[in-house]
């Protein structure tokens, strides 16, 4: 990883490019966020920083994290994350990243906390097919056979069933950012990202390799 940041997710909008071509993005609320710890491969066993983010009071954290931002010396923050970055040595504890760590054109992964959706059946959660339409049938919306009678004679794990949906960390990959505004702290990403509107997400440099060139603008 070579550079990531936290922020809350706003919501959904669209911009439109020079020649007229409408883009849909997401607004991100990126940072400021503020470096509490610097990890090291002597000390640690490895290299990376933990950044906070997000205003709280000191009543409403726990001991250990109360106690991390005593250790620091900085203002207490809602949110703690870990990021292992190939290079630390410019990083300094007190320092702030903002969104301007990331510039437009730059393939990103967002992640963040999907959606809860509740209980839900194996039709809404895994798209099954449904059972006969049929007055007689009398089983619309099950699940269907589990296993075989015999052999194995078992239900095998991670079969597909009725469960809690969403709430799950998903990551969306090479999402390109469209624009970064330093004055109110907001990046624009093209496309859909996890998580519900003040949800926290995470944005960091794509793993995978970046298209040669962006398809919402003809000139790059």
């Amino acid at each position: 990883m070579k550079k990531a940041i936290l922020g809350t997710k706003v919501g959904m909008s669209q911009i439109f490019a020079a020649d007229g071509t409408v883009i849909p993005v997401s607004v991100v609320s990126a940072g400021p966020c503020v470096v509490v710890q610097i990890k090291t491969v002597e000390k640690d066993g490895y290299n990376a920083i933990k950044v906070a983010y997000g205003d709280i009071k000191e009543t409403k954290l726990n001991k250990p994290d109360l106690g991390q931002f005593k250790k620091s010396k900085l203002e207490t923050k809602r949110h703690l994350r870990e990021f292992r970055l190939e290079d630390i040595s410019s990083y300094q504890v007190g320092d702030q990243i903002k969104c301007t760590v990331f510039k437009e054109g730059d393939y990103v992964d967002v992640s963040g906390m999907s959606k809860g959706k509740g209980y839900a059946g194996p039709i809404k959660r895994w798209n099954f097919h449904l059972g006969p339409a049929a007055h007689g049938s009398g089983y619309h919306r099950g699940v269907g056979a589990l296993s075989a009678s015999a052999t194995p004679g078992r239900v095998f794990k991670n079969t597909k069933m009725a469960g809690q949906m969403g709430a799950k960390n998903v990551t969306v990959q090479n999402l390109e950012i469209i624009k970064v505004d330093e004055s109110k702290n907001v990046i624009l990403v093209a496309g859909g990202i996890p998580g519900p509107k003040k949800g926290l997400v995470v944005i960091k440099n794509s793993v995978k390799k970046a298209p040669g060139k962006s398809k919402w603008f003809a000139s790059k």
